[in-house]
C-alpha cells in the first residue's frame, strides 16, 4: 500500500509539470523542480539528441556535458536546455601520450564542472574512459558534492558480454549501482540483471523504452537513387550488416551464412557497413580472410569506416532487410533506425531482441551461433508477403517503432523519477510500468 500510495503522488507531480510546459520552465525553477546534468562520456549522439529534446519538450530544464559531435544547433535552440563542451574533439588522431593528457585534462574539467553545476541530478548516460575510476571514487566524489545521482544502464555487464569479466569488473559494477539513487534501463531482462546479479533494489530500477534513432537526416532520396550510390541493381536482394564491428555483434555468423545462400542464388548481396574498434581489428581481419576465400566474395561490399549522419540513410534505404547476428545483447538502437527507415529486421533471439519484433510484420527471429539457422531465415525472408510488399509495409514498420519505443514516454518516466528524487523520494515504486505513469496527450 505504501509503494502504491507513492506511485499516486508520482502521477500527481508529472501531472502538476505538465501544468508548467508553457511558462518555458520558470514555474520550474522557482520551485526547484526536474532539474539535471546529464553526462554523455562524449558518445551516442543520437541517444543524447533524443533524450535531451524529449526532456525539454516536456519543460525539464537540464545541461548537456557533450563533445563536438554534440555541439548541433539542436543544443542551442531552447532556453532549457544549456550545452556545455566537456569532451571535445573524440576522433582526432592523437599520440598516446596526447590521449593521456586529453583524459586527464577531461576529467579535470568534468570534477569542476560537477562541483558548480547548479543542477542537483547528475544523470550519468556513459561513463568516461577509466572505468574502475568512474564507478567508485568519481561517484563517491559526486556523493560527497551533495548531488542525486542516477544512470541509464545500456550495457549491465559489457565485460562478461565480450567474454572479458573479472571480479574486479563485477565489483567496480557493483559499487556503481549501488552507489545510484535511481537506474534506467531498457527491458525487463535487463532490470532482473541488475537485481539477481548485483543486488540492486528493484524500486530504484525504473524500464523505459530505447528511443528511436532520428537524428540521421532523411531526405526524399529514394531507393532507386541509393542503390545506385551503392553500385547496386534494382533486382538485386540487398542484406545489410550496420554499426560498430565487434566479436559478440557475430558478423562472422552472417559472413558464413551468406556464403551458403550466395551458392544458391546469384542475386544476393551483402553490405557491411562500419568500422571496428582497436580491439577488435584482429577479430575483423579473420572475417575479412574468410570473406575474400570464400564463395561470392565479390558480391560483398565493404564500406569499413565510420559511417557519418549524413550517408545513413544511403544504407538503409539501399537495402532489403538489415541482420543483427548478434552472440550477446540486451537491446540494440541499430534495430530501431533501421525501423524508421521502414526497414524490417532479422535477428537473433539474445536478450530482449525479440521482443522488438514482430514476426511476419516487421521481421524474422533466428537462432544465436547458428549460421544454417541464420541462412534458413534469410531465404524465408525474400520469400515472404513482407519482402514482396515492403513498400507497402514501410510506414507500418515506422509506426510499429514510433509507438513501441517513443522518446515522449522516455521523457514521462526520465522526468517524474527526476521531479520524485528532488522531492526527497529515493524509492520510486514501479514507475517504469507505464500502467502507473500517466502519459501527456
Amino acid at each position: 500500500m505504501k509503494g502504491s500510495r507513492f506511485v499516486n503522488e508520482v502521477e500527481l507531480i508529472g501531472e502538476e509539470i505538465n501544468r508548467t510546459e508553457g511558462c518555458r520552465g520558470e514555474a520550474m525553477r522557482d520551485r526547484g523542480g526536474a532539474q539535471a546534468a546529464i553526462l554523455t562520456g562524449g558518445i551516442d549522439k543520437p541517444y543524447v539528441l533524443g533524450l535531451s529534446q524529449a526532456l525539454v519538450s516536456k519543460g525539464v530544464e537540464i545541461e548537456v556535458a557533450g563533445n563536438d559531435e554534440m555541439d548541433v544547433p539542436e543544443m542551442r535552440s531552447s532556453p532549457l536546455l544549456k550545452f556545455v563542451n566537456l569532451y571535445g574533439d573524440q576522433r582526432a588522431r592523437r599520440s598516446r601520450t596526447e590521449k593521456l593528457l586529453l583524459v586527464l585534462r577531461v576529467y579535470l574539467r568534468l570534477m569542476q564542472y560537477c562541483a558548480t553545476a547548479r543542477p542537483k541530478i547528475i544523470h550519468v548516460l556513459w561513463n568516461y574512459r577509466l572505468d574502475y575510476w568512474d564507478r567508485t571514487l568519481l561517484m563517491l566524489y559526486f556523493r560527497l558534492l551533495g548531488k542525486t545521482i542516477v544512470m541509464t544502464v545500456h550495457n549491465v555487464n559489457a565485460a562478461e558480454r565480450d567474454e572479458k569479466d573479472s571480479a574486479l569488473n563485477r565489483w567496480t559494477l557493483r559499487a556503481q549501482y549501488r552507489l545510484m539513487d535511481h537506474i534506467f534501463v531498457h527491458t525487463e531482462k535487463m532490470k532482473l540483471s541488475l537485481m539477481e546479479g548485483f543486488k540492486v533494489n528493484e524500486k530504484s530500477i525504473s524500464v523505459i523504452p530505447f528511443g528511436v534513432n532520428d537524428t540521421a537526416p532523411k531526405t526524399d532520396m529514394s531507393h532507386a537513387d541509393a542503390r545506385g550510390l551503392l553500385g547496386l541493381q534494382k533486382s538485386e536482394k540487398v542484406i545489410l550488416f550496420f554499426g560498430r564491428i565487434k566479436p559478440y555483434k557475430g558478423v562472422d555468423y552472417l559472413v558464413r551464412a551468406f556464403q551458403k545462400i550466395a551458392l544458391s542464388d546469384a542475386g544476393y548481396r551483402l553490405v557491411i557497413a562500419g568500422e571496428p574498434n582497436k580491439e577488435s581489428a584482429q577479430y575483423w581481419k579473420g572475417v575479412q580472410r574468410a570473406m575474400e576465400s570464400g564463395p561470392a566474395s565479390e558480391r560483398v561490399i565493404q564500406n569499413i569506416r565510420h559511417i557519418a549522419d549524413e550517408e545513413t540513410e544511403i544504407y538503409f534505404k539501399a537495402s532489403d532487410v538489415l541482420v543483427l547476428p548478434y552472440t550477446h545483447v540486451f537491446q540494440s538502437g541499430v534495430l530501431f533506425l533501421a525501423y524508421s527507415f521502414g526497414l524490417p529486421v532479422i535477428a537473433t533471439s539474445v536478450g530482449s531482441l525479440n521482443e522488438g519484433i514482430e514476426v511476419g510484420e516487421t521481421g524474422y527471429i533466428c537462432e544465436a551461433r547458428d549460421e544454417a539457422n541464420l541462412a534458413q531465415t534469410i531465404e524465408e525472408y525474400f520469400t515472404s508477403d513482407l519482402y514482396r510488399h515492403l513498400e507497402d509495409r514501410r510506414d507500418a514498420i515506422r509506426a510499429f517503432a514510433l509507438k513501441k519505443n517513443s522518446w515522449d514516454t522516455v521523457a514521462d518516466i526520465t522526468r517524474n523519477v527526476y521531479a520524485a528524487l528532488l522531492r526527497g523520494r529515493h524509492n520510486i515504486e514501479r514507475i517504469s510500468d507505464n500502467s502507473e505513469v500517466r502519459q501527456s496527450s
